[in-house]
């Protein structure tokens, strides 16, 4: 298998090698933030690529939003579109950062990482969150054949591999994917716990 590093990505990027990238927000994710009422809420968007979900929830009045990626081509493509401070276009490992947040939007990125990284993802995703925060978003949901990117998995697994961290409010297939997603996606709503064991 590739090494999934940040000269891998960052090629594909430059090579415009980006067949995940819907081009707008995952519409899942996108009618979740419509529900959202709160906009002052501190907002993290790891592995966010294109940040087409930052950009929407910029343009919907949420300004406390920080963009992560290990790749610098799309962090500099997303300055461009979304007016916010330097400081919140972040270029470091996910595994490598800390700092709180009170919501973390899952998009592709946990899909991306190597699935030996699943439960150093659950584990460091706690650690981010403040003390009753959400993890929202979306995880594939086919067979994981261990030759993507994308990698796949199962609710069983999902559920295996969170329930210790994190209470399960909803992991459901979507009922809103775009049509080349329809029937590959559970939507995610996952609240910290405190104890995280």
């Amino acid at each position: 298998m590739t090494k999934l590093s940040k000269e891998y990505w960052e090629k594909r990027y430059i090579d415009n090698s980006t067949s995940w990238d819907l081009g707008e927000p995952s519409t899942p994710i996108k009618e979740y933030i419509d529900q959202l009422k709160y906009k002052d809420s501190k907002i993290l968007i790891p592995g966010a690529g294109n940040a087409h979900e930052a950009n929407y929830l910029f343009e919907n009045g949420f300004k406390n939003i920080y963009i992560l990626d290990i790749a610098p081509s799309p962090l500099e493509y997303a300055k461009k579109r979304i007016n916010l401070p330097s400081s919140h276009f972040i270029q470091q490992d996910y595994f490598k950062y800390s700092e709180l947040y009170d919501i973390i939007f899952e998009q592709t990125f946990f899909c991306a990482l190597e699935p030996r990284f699943r439960e150093s993802y659950v584990k460091k995703t706690h650690t981010l969150l403040k003390d009753g925060g959400c993890l929202i978003g979306v995880l594939f949901n086919f067979e994981n054949k261990l030759d993507g990117p994308p990698f796949g998995g199962s609710v069983k697994e999902y559920t295996s591999l969170f329930e210790p961290f994190f209470d399960i409010i909803m992991m459901r297939p979507c009922y809103n994917s775009v049509p080349t997603r329809k029937g590959k996606e559970l939507f995610i709503k996952l609240i910290k716990k405190n104890n995280g064991n």
